[in-house]
C-alpha cells in the first residue's frame, strides 16, 4: 500500500479553505461527479488504497459510496466522520459551508449513510472532536461509538483542528468504555510548519494508534506567496531541494511528514489528478537527514499557525 491516501473534501464540493484564489465558474453538479470519480480512478490506477471522506465533503461520502461499489476490491479502505453537515449547497457563494454537530442524533442520522461505505468502512471518526462540544465527554456517545466498533468490526477514531489539538490527543487517548481504550486512529494536521504532533507522536506510535497526517501542505501555505514574505526562507529550502530530488514542493512536504513522524499515512488533499500524481512521488525518494534537520527549524508557534489559518477564504 502507498503511503499516500486521498482525501475526498475537494472532490466532493466547490470550495475548501486555501490560500488558492480560483475564477468561480458557474457549478455544474454533473460535471463535478463525473471530474471526482476521474480522480478516485487515477488514485487506485497509481496504487492509492486509502480513502478518507465524510458528510461534511457535499457529496463525496455518496460518489465513493457508488465507487467502491463498482469497484469491488476489498484492499480498497475507507475512513468516514460523522459530526458536521455541509449546508453550502454547492454556492459558491454561501457564507456558512458547514455545521458541526456532535450529538447522539447526529451521530445516529449520519451513520444511516456512513454505513453503506461497508465492507470498506474500516474506521469511523468523530468530525473535529474539541473540547468545547463535550463530545469527549458524552457517554451516550461514547457508548454508542463503542456498540458500533465492536458490532461492525471497526476502528474508532477523531479529528483534530485548532491550536490545543495534542491537549485534545492527550485527553481523547484515557477515553474509556468499560475500561477498554475508544479511540483507535487519530487523523491530525502536521505539516512544517504546525509540528506539534510530534510532541505526542511517540505515544500514539507506542499505543499502537493510528496516526493520519491531513493538511500537509499547510492549506498551500508550503507554495511561494508574496502575502508570506516572513516564510522566504522557507521557500527557498523547499525550492532548493525541489530541485536536488527532482521532485515538486509539495512532494518535499508530504516526504517531510512520512519521515518526520512515520504515521499510518499522509492524506493527500488533490483536486486534479495531475496533483495527485505529483503528491505519490514523495513515495519515491529519502530526504537526507540534514534536510529533515532544516524542515524541522521552520516550525512556527501553532497559536501563530491557526491564527493565519483563520484568515484563509474558502476557494
Amino acid at each position: 500500500m502507498k503511503n499516500i491516501g486521498l482525501g475526498t473534501a475537494a472532490i466532493g464540493r466547490p470550495q475548501y479553505i486555501n490560500i488558492k484564489q480560483e475564477s468561480r465558474e458557474e457549478f455544474d453538479r454533473v460535471i463535478f461527479e463525473e471530474k471526482g470519480r476521474h480522480i478516485l480512478d487515477a488514485a487506485y490506477q497509481q496504487g492509492v488504497r486509502y480513502f478518507d471522506t465524510a458528510p461534511g465533503y457535499g457529496l463525496a461520502e455518496q460518489l465513493l459510496i457508488n465507487w467502491v461499489k463498482e469497484k469491488r476490491d476489498i484492499t480498497i479502505e475507507v475512513a468516514s466522520k460523522w459530526g458536521y453537515a455541509y449546508v453550502a449547497n454547492f454556492d459558491p457563494n454561501a457564507t456558512v459551508h458547514e455545521i458541526k454537530d456532535h450529538t447522539i442524533n447526529q451521530l445516529t442520522l449520519q451513520w444511516e449513510k456512513t454505513k453503506e461505505l461497508q465492507p470498506y468502512l474500516t474506521t469511523l471518526q468523530v468530525h473535529s472532536a474539541t473540547f468545547e462540544t463535550g463530545v469527549l465527554n458524552d457517554k451516550e456517545v461514547l457508548n454508542k461509538l463503542a456498540e458500533m466498533k465492536s458490532q461492525y468490526n471497526m476502528l474508532i477514531g477523531l479529528t483534530t483542528t485548532g491550536d490545543n489539538q495534542v491537549d485534545v490527543i492527550k485527553y481523547a487517548m484515557d477515553v474509556c468504555v468499560d475500561g477498554v481504550a475508544l479511540f483507535d486512529a487519530y487523523q491530525v494536521t502536521y505539516n512544517i510548519l504546525d509540528q506539534s504532533l510530534s510532541e505526542v507522536s511517540n505515544l500514539l506510535t507506542a499505543a499502537g494508534k493510528r496516526m493520519i497526517i491531513k493538511e500537509a501542505l499547510a492549506n498551500g501555505r508550503v507554495f511561494k506567496n508574496d502575502k508570506y514574505p516572513y516564510y522566504n526562507s522557507l521557500y527557498h529550502s523547499l525550492a532548493e531541494m525541489s530541485k536536488k530530488y527532482r521532485v515538486g514542493v509539495d512532494a518535499i512536504a508530504l516526504r517531510f511528514c512520512m519521515q518526520s513522524i512515520e504515521p499510518f499515512m499522509v492524506l493527500s488533499g488533490a483536486s486534479e489528478s495531475i496533483q495527485l500524481t505529483e503528491n505519490l512521488k514523495s513515495n519515491d525518494f529519502m530526504l537526507e537527514v540534514e534536510d529533515l534537520v532544516v524542515l524541522k527549524s521552520f516550525k512556527i508557534d501553532p497559536k501563530t499557525y491557526w491564527a493565519e489559518r483563520k484568515l484563509l477564504q474558502w476557494n
